[in-house]
C-alpha cells in the first residue's frame, strides 16, 4: 500500500542526515517553472501571497533566490530529514534504521506545492509553498490544476508498482484535494484522530498531525501492508474505535 502524508511548513537542514542514501523528485523540471517565478516576486509580495509576516517574507524570498539546480547531498536533504513539522515529529525519521528507510522510501509519498510528490529520501531544497497558496502558473489558475494530474498519475504508478489495492491518506485536506480521487485505483482508506475533549471525541489539529506521523511509524516499523492491520495501532493513548469508525474511516481516540 500506499501512504501519502502532507509537507510541513517548519524545516530543518542544520541537523545532519542520518543516512547518505539520497534520490531525486520526479517532477524537478515542474518545481524549475514554479520557481522561476517564485523568484520574481518581492519579499513584500511574498508575505501578501502566503499571508505571512514581513520577516518571513523575507526569509522566503532568499529561500527562492538561493534554490537552484542541480541538486548534491551537499546543497540539499532528504525530504523526510527536512520537513519538521508535528508529523515529522511523529514519525521521528532521524531514528529509523537503514532497512526501515528503504520500506518508508517504497510506500510513503509527500504531496508538496513546489515538488509535487516526493519520495522520503529525494532531495530537496529550503522552500515554503503550501498547496492551497493561490498562485497561477502559466495558463493554470492555481497549484492544485497545475498539480492534480501529474499527481494523481504518480500516485496511481506507484500503487502499480506496490502490487497493492490500498491508498492510505494521511495528508491534511489541503493536500488530499490536489488528487483526483475519482481516478485513483486503489481503495482509500483515510485514518482520524480524535482527542476527548468536554465529553465528546473532537479532532484537535495539533494532536491529530502528530498522530498520522505516529501512524506512519507505526506502519514502518511493523512493515504493515494490509490495512485491516491499521487497527492494532496503539500508541501515546491512541487505541481504535470501532464504534466511531466507518469502513473506510478508521477511528482512533483516546481519552487525554
Amino acid at each position: 500500500m500506499i501512504l501519502i502524508i502532507s509537507p510541513a511548513k517548519k524545516l530543518d537542514f542544520k541537523t545532519p542526515p542520518v543516512t547518505e542514501k539520497y534520490s531525486m523528485p520526479e517532477f524537478l523540471p515542474e518545481s524549475e517553472i514554479i520557481m522561476n517565478k517564485l523568484k520574481k516576486l518581492k519579499p513584500v509580495w511574498i508575505s501578501k501571497l502566503m499571508g505571512i509576516s514581513a520577516s518571513l517574507g523575507q526569509v522566503n524570498f532568499e529561500r527562492f533566490q538561493n534554490w537552484h539546480l542541480p541538486f548534491t547531498n551537499e546543497n540539499a536533504k532528504q525530504a523526510v530529514l527536512a520537513f519538521n513539522g508535528d508529523v515529522y515529529q511523529g514519525l521521528n525519521a532521524e531514528t529509523l534504521k537503514e532497512g526501515q528507510f528503504e520500506f518508508i522510501q517504497k510506500h510513503l509519498r509527500i504531496l508538496s506545492g513546489l515538488y509535487g510528490v516526493l519520495r522520503p529520501l529525494d532531495l530537496m531544497q529550503p522552500y515554503r509553498l503550501e498547496m492551497g497558496t493561490q498562485f497561477p502558473v502559466g495558463r493554470k489558475k492555481d497549484l492544485y490544476q497545475f498539480w492534480k494530474a501529474k499527481i494523481t498519475m504518480k500516485i496511481n504508478d506507484e500503487i502499480s508498482a506496490t502490487g497493492s489495492e490500498y491508498l492510505i491518506n494521511l495528508a491534511s485536506n489541503e493536500y488530499y484535494k490536489s488528487i483526483d480521487v475519482k481516478k485513483i485505483k486503489a481503495k482509500i482508506i483515510t485514518p482520524q484522530f480524535k482527542d476527548l475533549s468536554n465529553g465528546e471525541y473532537k479532532m484537535i489539529s495539533f494532536f491529530a498531525k502528530k498522530a498520522r506521523g505516529l501512524m506512519v511509524r507505526f506502519i514502518v516499523e511493523n512493515k504493515i501492508t494490509n490495512p485491516d492491520e491499521l487497527t492494532a495501532f496503539h500508541t501515546e493513548g491512541y487505541i481504535f474505535n470501532p464504534r466511531l469508525s466507518e469502513e473506510n474511516t478508521p477511528v482512533f481516540t483516546r481519552e487525554n
